[in-house]
Formats: C-alpha cells, structure tokens, sequence
C-alpha cells in the first residue's frame, strides 16, 4: 500500500524544530521498524545528526540571502561591494591634506632693495617631502616664489660685512601638499582581450596618477567604462593666468579604464574594444543583433548574440601587444596624519627658473639646496574607516543624492564623498542660518589626528571642500564652513557588586564595556545619553546595581578649550545632556577619563 503525502513543513528551519519532524516521520511512515527514541540510542543520533546538517544548511542559506542585500549584510566586504551596486565607492587608503611652508634664500638684486627676481624659481608639483619617521607627501600645485599668491614673507637672510647691503633674502612660500609618494610600474599586455585587467602589485594605492602604453597612448580613469568624456584641467596659458590658473576642458577618452579593488588588491579595469573597433566599428551594426522574421531574408547574421551590442569602442579601448607604465601613489603608512612642524625633511625637490639659461649655475644650485620645509599646522586626513551601519547609510544616502545637493541629507552625504586626494572629513552638520535673509548653510566639520582624536579641520581641506561643494550645489544656496566646537566629556560611577565577584576583574570589564559602548564616534548636535551609561554597567556580568553616574567635562592641556556647562544641557530627568548644533562630545581617554568605584 503506497504512503500517504503529507505536505512537508517547511517552517521547520532549527534543530530541534527539524528533528521533532524527523521523529513524526518515523513515527508515522515506520511505526513497526523504528522504534529507537532514547536519547542515548544509535537511532536519535541519527535522527540528531540529519537534524543538525539541516539546521546548518538552514543557515547558511539565510546568511546568504542576508549578505546579497545592503540593508541585512554583515561583512564589511560585502558592504563594500553592494554599496558600489548604488554608486558609493569608500577609499580604502584615505590620504592626509594640509599646507607647507617652503623657505629657500635668493641673491639679492644689485641695489639690494630685493630679491633677484630672475633667481626666484618655480617649485613643481610632484616634488616630494618627508616626516623624520619615513612619511611622505607630494606638493600639489606649482609653488611660484614670484607670485604673490603663494609667497607669505621676505626677510634679510645675510649682510655685506663692510657696508651693512642685504646680499641674500630668504623667502617664505606656501604650498598645498598631499599624503604618499610616487611609483611608476610597468606591466607587459600580451594579445588583445576583451576586458582585459591588470593588477597593480603596490599597496595601500590612494590614486592612480597616468597610464600610458609604449605607442605613446594615454588612458584615462572613469567612473563607468560607458563614460566617453572627462574634465580635464588644463594649464591657462592666456593673459588672465595670474587669476585663472586652469582651464577646464572636455576631453573625449576612447581608451579608458576603472579601478577595481578587492581586499588589498588593486585591479585596472578596461573595455571591451579593440584598437581596429576604435576606427571601424564606432557604431553596433543592428543586422548582427536581430533575429531573423518570417519572410524576411535580408539579415546577415540569423543568431542573437548579445555581445555584438557592445562590440564597439563603446565601453572604451582596451591595451594589447604592448607595455603599460603606470605612475601611481601610495601611503607608505596606514598613519598619514602629522602633527605641526612634523614635515621637515625635502626628499625630491623639482624647481624651474624661467631664464635658467642666463643664470650663474652655481647661484642657481644655491638656491636650490637652501630649499627648507615645515608645516605650521596639523596635516590631517581620516586614518580610520566608517562603521558597517554608517557605511550602509552613506551608501544609500549618496544614491539618493544623484550627485546633487539639495537637501541637508544631500550635502552631508557629498561632503563624506569628496574625493580622497582632497582630504577627509571625519563629522559634519549642515544647518540654515536663521539671521540670513537668504539661503546660507552653516557648514560645521571636524576631523581626526593621527591619535584617532578629534582635531579641528585645516584650512586646506576647508578650501577643498567648498570647491568640491560648489559643483554639486544649488545656485542660490551660500555655504559657511565653520569648526564644529569640541567637548571632551568624562564619566565617574559608583555601582554595587556581587559579593561573591572579584571586585577588581568586574571593575576592569565595566570600565572595557563603557570604552567599547563610547569608541564610535557621535555625530555632531549628537545628544550624550547618561542612561546609555546605566545599561551598559548593568549588563556587565557581576554587577548588581548602578547607584550614581556623573558626567564631567574633562579641562586641562589636553583638553578641548571650549566653554561649555554640563548643567545647562541636562535634560530635567538627567537621562541626557542636549548639544548645540555646532557641538560634539568625545571621551578622549577612555582609560583614565572613565573612573568608576564598586561597593
């Protein structure tokens, strides 16, 4: 007699739910051949381990389902990879951004009133600095000692001992100087391949500079191989150069490529076309892509191959038979951030006279050996990486922007988006200026230190920032980019313990749980939440009660200078302390800025 069906359960996903099924199974369909129940017998392990193959399975299956969304993924990686789904690339080597002072000293001219102005070079972009410890950093821009936009200051540097004449100035320049050094690699590309991708052997890789092949073509990187066309800055060469430095051009891009990285890799992604497709099949032929129709008999190809769409310089040109020499940059550190007067080494200066030819060669050299470098303020960037669940916000956030800026939501998600090579902000706030009578945001930004402390923002990053801003925001919208104030708070409890716990490990795990609790940094106007506190000592495993919790704020040398009373803030029930919009809390030194005494 043939078993009866019986609709399977498939709300059964757990171990035990799985094999209380097993067992009405074999109850059911084998009540006369099985009957081993006992939880010591052969029959339950069996019954236990196809049980718990199926709880496993049950697992894996819905971890799965979970990582191939953005909003239920875990690992960090797979964050990161459904994130570029949306458009949200996260620089996994952020760099530092800050200003130099570059000193050198001239001869003076024949009357010495001044500078000789034939002997005041040009310091070119590219050269490279260092920190006593090994770091470096690239200037970013031409540094021009006879324009007044980069030189702060001239002084006497040396005296004619018998008639007292200045012989030598020594001048003060300013410069824009970015965290890595330069390495040029070159790749050797074999027959033409359709999307072909190279990996570049460096690490931490913050931006590729140039790709060029040994034909002498460029390739140029895009953010889609379906984009055809860049920006270009290119050098103004016309009579308003002093007050426009640049000229930004479209320049169509036919060879072209993305950069993919995966962990610690990094790969050069190029298109699908070849160097023929590039001048014979600039346009998808359709008869090579059309089914063929009762009655018609015209079509060359009868099959639909879909690769014939994109057979075209469409998705950009990719190498073949030739050499790739790649320049790129890298941190040479996963600490790029330096604190004041910490740059101070000149590694690899690059200078230009502009009548070299009519120079004393010996004056000239002088010139550029007395070449000196400092920074007077901090050069910072972000050193550590956003969290899982603000990685998910800013992924979304930035979708939703569609690389504009209206709303608030839109700008703070563009500012934590800026391009790397420009800097890094590590919390913003954006609000309406209430006492202006037209559109004008109060931008509030605040960066890190190498510590992974909250520091103030330097002017540079500022400056980038607002250009970067400018391009994505209303017309009508005025921006203001202020300092977001610091406060440094710290936290004094008493609490009860078991009286059979060590008194001395349970205060060390308190003490490990409110550092942990407090090591994400808040959001600016973020409100500090003193029941936070209480929960998370209650949690602790040997604490029975919480009897007090104080909040101070931390002053001394170290500390954040800010004027700020804790007692003004706190709400009425003392659950939380309220911040102004431009304000931020930070517990600086988790170790000794929480204290905490058990009874």
């Amino acid at each position: 007699m043939p078993k009866k069906k019986v609709a399977v359960s498939y709300t059964s996903r757990d171990f035990v739910s799985i094999k209380n099924e097993l067992v009405q199974y074999a109850k059911r369909y084998y009540p006369d051949t099985f009957r081993d129940f006992n939880e010591a017998g052969f029959g339950s392990l069996l019954l236990d381990t196809v049980a718990y193959v199926g709880d496993m399975l049950s697992f894996y299956v819905d971890y799965q389902a979970n990582e191939s969304f953005l909003s239920t993924a875990l690992e960090y990686d797979n964050i990161i990879k459904l994130s570029k789904q949306l458009g949200f690339k996260l620089d996994l080597a952020p760099s530092s951004v800050g200003v130099a002072s570059f000193y050198i000293v001239v001869p003076a001219n024949s009357i010495g009133t001044g500078p000789d102005t034939s002997y005041l070079p040009v310091l070119e972009k590219g050269s490279e600095f260092m920190t006593t410890d090994g770091r470096g950093f690239i200037l970013n821009e031409d540094v021009n000692f006879a324009n007044t936009r980069f030189v702060a200051g001239k002084v006497s540097a040396r005296q004619d001992p018998d008639t007292g004449n200045t012989t030598y100035f020594a001048i003060k320049a300013y410069g824009q100087v970015m965290s890595g050094q330069l390495i040029r690699e070159t790749a050797q590309v074999g027959a033409f391949e359709k999307f072909k991708r190279v990996r570049i052997s460096g690490n931490n890789i913050t931006e590729i500079i140039s790709v060029t092949d040994s034909d002498g073509n460029e390739y140029h990187e895009v953010e889609y191989l379906s984009q055809d066309v860049v920006y270009k800055a290119l050098k103004n060469r016309g009579t308003n150069a002093d007050s426009v430095q640049s000229l930004l051009t479209a320049v169509p891009v036919p060879r072209r490529f993305t950069v993919e990285r995966q962990r610690a890799q990094v790969y050069l992604q190029f298109g699908f076309g070849s160097d023929s497709e590039l001048t014979t099949k600039s346009i998808a032929d359709p008869s090579n892509v059309v089914l063929e129709v009762h009655g018609k008999d015209y079509f060359s190809d009868k099959t639909l191959d879909p690769n014939n769409l994109i057979a075209t310089d469409k998705l950009g040109v990719g190498p073949s038979n030739t050499t790739l020499t790649v320049v790129y940059r890298v941190n040479n550190s996963s600490d790029m951030n330096v604190a004041p007067t910490g740059l101070d080494t000149v590694a690899s200066p690059s200078f230009r006279f502009p009548n070299f030819a009519n120079l004393s060669s010996n004056a000239a050299a002088a010139v550029i050996n007395s070449l000196e470098v400092s920074n007077e303020d901090s050069i910072v960037g972000s050193i550590s990486y956003p969290t899982s669940e603000e990685l998910k916000h800013r992924a979304f956030s930035h979708f939703a922007t569609q690389n504009r800026a209206v709303t608030k939501q839109d700008y703070i998600s563009m500012i934590y988006n800026m391009p790397p090579d420009l800097g890094a902000i590590k919390r913003c706030n954006i609000v309406q200026d209430k006492d202006s009578f037209k559109r004008n945001l109060n931008l509030y930004v605040i960066s890190e230190d190498s510590s992974e402390k909250l520091v103030e923002t330097n002017s540079t990053i500022k400056q980038n920032l607002k250009n970067w801003l400018a391009s994505v925001k209303m017309v009508n919208d005025t921006i203001d980019i202020l300092d977001a104030r610091l406060v440094n708070l710290g936290i004094e409890f008493v609490a009860i313990a078991d009286v059979e716990a060590n008194r001395f490990d349970v205060l060390k795990d308190v003490q490990d749980a409110l550092a942990e609790h407090f090591e994400i940094l808040p959001n600016i106007a973020q409100p500090f939440y003193i029941s936070d506190v209480y929960n998370v000592i209650n949690d602790v495993e040997g604490i029975v009660d919480v009897v007090t919790v104080d909040i101070t704020k931390k002053e001394g040398s170290n500390y954040s200078t800010v004027s700020f009373t804790i007692e003004d803030y706190q709400s009425a029930d003392g659950r939380y302390i309220t911040l102004p919009e431009n304000f931020i809390w930070e517990i600086k030194y988790p170790d000794s800025d929480i204290k905490g005494t058990l009874k």
